[in-house]
C-alpha cells in the first residue's frame, strides 16, 4: 500500500499494516501519520504496533486519531503541525484515506492554498471533498 499522492510530498491511504512498511520505505516515504482511532474495527493493527514497526524502519510516526465526520479545529492544527515537523514524503492513513485527505485539505486551506486547487488535488487522488468547500473557504480566511 503506497497510497495515492495528493502532492509530491504527501499521500493518503487506507489502513496500512506492518507488512506494508518496507514497501513504503522503498517508495521513499519518510513519515507516517495514523488518523485512525485504535479499536475502530476488529483486526485493525494498533497504533503502538505500527509505531514500533515504523521506528524499526527509521520512519517518523504520529498518531492523530479522528472520528469520521467529527474533525475539529484542534485536530486540523495538530495535523498541520505534523506536516511541518515530519520531513516528507509523508503518508497519512485511516480506514479509507478519506479522513487523512480531509485533514490535509483543511490544513492546506489554513496555509493559504486556493480552495479549488485543494479540491482538484483531492479529486485527482480519488477523494471527492466537494461538500467540504464551505469549510475550506472558512479555513482559508483565517
Amino acid at each position: 500500500m503506497q497510497g495515492t499522492p495528493l502532492t509530491a510530498n504527501f499521500r493518503a491511504a487506507p489502513q496500512i499494516g506492518e507488512a506494508d512498511i518496507p514497501a513504503l520505505v522503498a517508495a521513499g516515504v519518510r513519515g507516517l501519520i495514523n488518523n485512525r482511532p485504535d479499536g475502530e474495527a476488529a483486526g485493525q493493527p494498533t497504533s503502538a504496533s505500527l509505531a514500533a514497526a515504523a521506528a524499526r524502519a527509521g520512519l517518523a510516526y504520529r498518531h492523530l486519531p479522528v472520528v469520521a465526520g467529527a474533525i475539529d479545529e484542534g485536530q486540523v492544527v495538530a495535523f498541520a503541525q505534523a506536516l511541518a515537523d515530519i520531513p516528507g514524503p509523508l503518508l497519512a492513513f485511516c480506514r479509507t484515506g478519506n479522513r487523512s485527505a480531509t485533514l490535509w485539505a483543511l490544513a492546506a486551506a489554513r496555509d493559504g492554498r486556493p480552495v479549488e486547487e485543494i479540491l482538484a488535488c483531492t479529486a485527482r487522488a480519488g477523494y471527492d471533498l466537494g461538500a467540504l468547500r464551505p469549510r475550506l473557504r472558512d479555513a482559508s480566511s483565517r
